[in-house]
């Protein structure tokens, strides 16, 4: 029988990640199937009061590594804590949401562990209580499914696989687990840590819909000139007022290597598609630009797609859009604008 072991950490306001939370309830519900031992493990600065807020998550008392020195991400501290909990653990498969915390750190955790790790998983089936997990490989254009016979078996798996778990306050078990580094070990000092302003921001990986800038708003328009300042005025507005998350194009992001004049805010970490980010939004809405797959392929995993282009043969109307909307788009952002202020 497997033995599950759930790894989290809490953010520095005690709470946990949206993200995380779907990871649990996904480990949960996978334990059960299985019919598998669910442990769970909170690693932070105060990973006591916040393994408070799991009550229910497991029949098992909660593992906890605290200390001030767990409170920021810090490969060192992070891969003796997690390394540390595994062992007490002792799980046959180790579970963990691909937070860029757990990310950093969970390869060099499974190689402590002497165990395996599969990266990106998008889901995992049961057959003849054997577990399957599925990838996808190519820039998301195929799809794989493996298993392992290697223990332990760390999964990092993304978010959105299970809605996320309530968080239930109340008064649970714990299992304090011993992690102390010697001095000489820790040579990353964490000052403190900085957060862009809200206006600076444009990568939300939670916000609700997913706005993408092709490289139209940058082309000259109806009355054969170029309006850039006008574009990213209408775009940074919608951002503040919609709390929409940003992506372009490629081409857009390259425009300026080519001496032509691009929004001031884009950078390759805006960047949706084969070469770029796979968002996870709940909604997404492409505007001038044209649909093609090398960008589309950036949109599998969102659930309903629209797009607004003037021109009604592009590729967003062949079948890659749930719904096009043929209009300009400089027009249709500044009524929305309007709408969004009222």
């Amino acid at each position: 029988m497997e033995r599950f072991l759930y790894l989290l950490h809490h953010e520095n306001d005690g709470s946990f990640a949206d993200r995380a939370l779907e990871g649990l309830a996904f480990a949960k519900a996978l334990a059960a199937q299985v019919g598998g031992d669910l442990h769970v493990a909170v690693c932070g600065e105060q990973a006591t009061k916040a393994a408070h807020n799991l009550a229910g998550a497991s029949q098992q008392p909660i593992l906890v590594v605290e200390g001030a020195e767990f409170a920021f991400p810090r490969f060192a501290t992070d891969a003796a804590a997690l390394t540390a909990i595994c062992e007490t653990a002792a799980p046959t498969v180790v579970l963990a949401c691909s937070t860029t915390r757990m990310t950093r750190v969970l390869a060099a955790v499974a190689c402590r562990c002497k165990g395996a790790i599969d990266t990106h998983i998008t889901g995992v089936s049961v057959n003849g209580g054997q577990l399957s997990v599925q990838r996808w490989y190519y820039r998301q254009r195929i799809q794989a499914e493996q298993c392992r016979s290697k223990r332990p078996w760390f999964m990092l798996f993304e978010g959105g696989m299970a809605p996320a778990w309530q968080i239930q306050t109340g008064t649970v078990q714990i299992q304090k687990v011993e992690c102390r580094l010697p001095a000489d070990k820790i040579r990353t000092i964490v000052e403190g840590k900085r957060t862009p302003s809200g206006e600076s921001q444009t990568i939300r990986p939670a916000a609700n819909l997913l706005f993408v800038a092709g490289a139209g708003w940058t082309k000259k328009q109806s009355d054969g000139q170029t309006h850039p300042d006008q574009a990213a005025s209408l775009i940074r507005t919608f951002l503040q007022l919609g709390g929409a998350s940003l992506g372009s194009t490629k081409s857009l992001v390259d425009l300026k290597g080519e001496g032509q004049t691009v929004l001031p805010f884009l950078t390759h970490l805006n960047q949706v598609g084969q070469t770029g980010s796979t968002p996870r939004h709940p909604k997404g809405l492409a505007t001038c630009c044209h649909g093609e797959e090398p960008h589309v392929v950036g949109w599998r995993f969102i659930n309903e797609r629209r797009a607004i282009n003037l021109d009604a043969n592009c590729g967003w109307a062949q079948g890659k859009a749930d719904v096009l909307y043929v209009a300009d788009a400089f027009a249709v952002l500044e009524e929305i604008n309007k709408l969004l202020q009222e």
